[in-house]
């Protein structure tokens, strides 16, 4: 088995020789060895020079020593190297599992080799190349509490994403969160990944309206052979721009609110939209705002519900009360929650301070 300091050279080297143009004047040994920092390897602009040396006669490279600093090039017949470079495998690495869900099966077998190799690059060069420990030192976590991605069949993930790759009507037996089975004839129009869930964009039967199904609610699905209807003028990034996954109507309306001054700060680095508006009130700050009118605003205007007043829509303000209303009766309710804390504290299963 190669020593580390071996397989650090060799790693370096393919990556140099990925580095050489095919035609022109070629590229000095300090561009090299700059390119070569930057990918993480700590060389100097002489071992690039040795290195150079050592690799002209066995792949066939060129000198161009009309001028100093000398250019280096492949010769007449460049190769076609395989593997991934150092930036490509951290590439892979870290956007492997947000492509699964997203590429067809025939797609991602074909470049599941690739996250293999771009894996084994990294654990390879772990100890001698700071760059291949980077996918280790960053993480992409949701701003909301984190949840269990569900589970989807991976063949009939890969059913569906055939029929959306082939514009392919589907037939699908799917639970709804009414929990009895619906049969539905789909019409495929794109795959979006939300937070844990991964979701299909489809029609169904001969209707217009665009609708959302999550895909680990499909109990089966079986293939038409009958091509897709598309609404005329569907483009699915208008589709999500407008709300859509955020689970509302489409519509924006304007929302006015009193906030305390933490939530303000917070908004003034993150706002609501371009057109937000803060202006400084007695108690706090009132808030304007351009939004969509979703399932994830009132989420989110209960979430902060002890810094925000919702002024106007009057409808939008009704029904947050509504909702406030309801969790105050749930909690003042002290026969439920002593039944609660009695189930509690007596499961072993669960930790108790």
């Amino acid at each position: 088995m190669p020593s580390n300091k071996t397989r650090n050279t060799l790693a370096r080297q393919w990556e140099l020789l990925k580095l050489l143009p095919s035609r022109g004047t070629g590229k000095t040994a300090k561009e090299i060895a700059d390119a070569l920092a930057e990918a993480g390897f700590s060389v100097s602009k002489r071992q690039v020079e040795r290195d150079l040396i050592d690799l002209q006669e066995v792949v066939g490279l060129q000198c161009n020593d009309a001028s100093i600093p000398y250019g280096w090039r492949w010769g007449s017949a460049p190769v076609e190297l395989p593997g991934v470079t150092l930036a490509e495998a951290l590439s892979l690495q870290i956007v492997e599992e947000t492509l699964k869900p997203l590429l067809p099966g025939s797609v991602l077998r074909t470049v599941q080799p690739r996250f293999e190799q771009a894996k084994a690059k990294l654990a390879a060069l772990a100890e001698q190349n700071p760059a291949a420990a980077w996918s280790d030192k960053v993480m992409s976590v949701p701003p909301t509490l984190p949840m269990l991605q569900p589970v989807v069949d991976e063949e009939l993930l890969e059913l569906v994403q055939s029929a959306l790759l082939n514009n392919e009507q589907l037939d699908v037996v799917y639970l709804g969160f009414s929990n009895e089975p619906k049969e539905l004839r789909l019409h495929p129009l794109g795959l979006v990944v939300r937070g844990a869930g991964t979701y299909l964009v489809a029609t169904a039967f001969d209707y217009a309206d665009v609708r959302l199904y999550a895909l680990h609610r499909f109990q089966s699905a079986g293939r038409t052979y009958e091509t897709a209807k598309r609404p005329k003028g569907f483009k699915l990034a208008q589709y999500v721009d407008e709300g859509a996954l955020q689970f509302g109507k489409g519509g924006v309306l304007k929302l006015v609110a009193r906030i305390d001054e933490m939530l303000a700060k917070y908004l003034t680095e993150t706002p609501l939209s371009e057109n937000q508006r803060l202006k400084p009130t007695h108690s706090g700050f009132e808030l304007s705002a351009s939004v969509v009118d979703s399932w994830q605003l009132h989420w989110w205007l209960l979430s902060h519900a002890e810094s925000i007043e919702v002024v106007s829509p009057i409808g939008l303000r009704k029904r947050v009360l509504e909702s406030l209303e309801k969790a105050i009766a749930l909690y003042r309710s002290d026969r439920r929650c002593s039944e609660r804390a009695r189930v509690f504290d007596s499961d072993p299963s669960w930790p108790h301070a």
